[in-house]
């Protein structure tokens, strides 16, 4: 039997993000600034208990834009992953311009670690707290969890679940497939807000 497998966006779902004053949101800068989010830690061992592989995805375009070393993301990485039971977690260095496979919403980095691990897709779920998580979920064929967050653009994107924290996309992951979740509130076929996304063959706009 094939492993299954929870994939996480990093930045805004495993750890806190920061707010520029023009109002965008961007990851820590240094491993002290990498803080776990309340319930992760919780919520990542309630799905390793159930058998689940856990998967960072994560775009890291700060490197190619130079305000950001490659060093120093590997750092933030291997501080979370001594706080959080991970499994992997594999990044996208690329940005826009780039038009690589593996910066989501592409699905490479999803496909990457399923041939790694020898992952069944279709029985696995991605987390994440934008509409490029989710789409890169759902091209790869996972289920897909969408965590509300000031700049999901939920309405560019149609998750399995909308789900208000990452403990309440565990509980619920855990319940789909007959595990100990709580009752918890959250609204699943989220609702579209765009209807050309009827179409699930229609391109997308790109991501900034």
């Amino acid at each position: 039997m094939r492993p299954r497998a929870i994939f996480l966006d990093r930045d805004g779902v495993l750890n806190r993000v920061f707010r520029r004053k023009d109002g965008k949101t961007h990851p820590p800068k240094t491993p002290e600034q990498a803080e776990i989010l309340p319930g992760v830690l919780e919520g990542c061992q309630s799905l390793r208990r159930a058998g689940f592989l856990l998967i960072a995805v994560t775009n890291q375009p700060d490197v190619s834009r130079g305000t950001q070393h490659r060093k120093m993301v590997e750092a933030i990485n291997e501080k979370i992953r001594g706080q959080i039971p991970l499994d992997d977690i594999l990044v996208c260095f690329h940005d826009n311009h780039h038009h690589c496979r593996c910066r989501k919403p592409e699905p490479g980095l999803i496909l990457k670690a399923a041939r790694r691990f020898r992952v069944d897709l279709r029985s696995s779920f991605l987390i994440g707290d934008r509409w490029t998580d989710i789409e890169a979920g759902r091209r790869s064929g996972c289920k897909t969890i969408l965590v509300n967050a000031p700049a999901s653009e939920a309405g560019r994107c149609r998750p399995d679940l909308f789900a208000q924290s990452f403990i309440s996309a565990s509980h619920w992951i855990l319940q789909q497939t007959g595990g100990m979740g709580l009752q918890i509130s959250c609204q699943s076929s989220f609702p579209l807000a765009n209807p050309s996304l009827e179409n699930p063959k229609k391109q997308l706009p790109d991501i900034r």
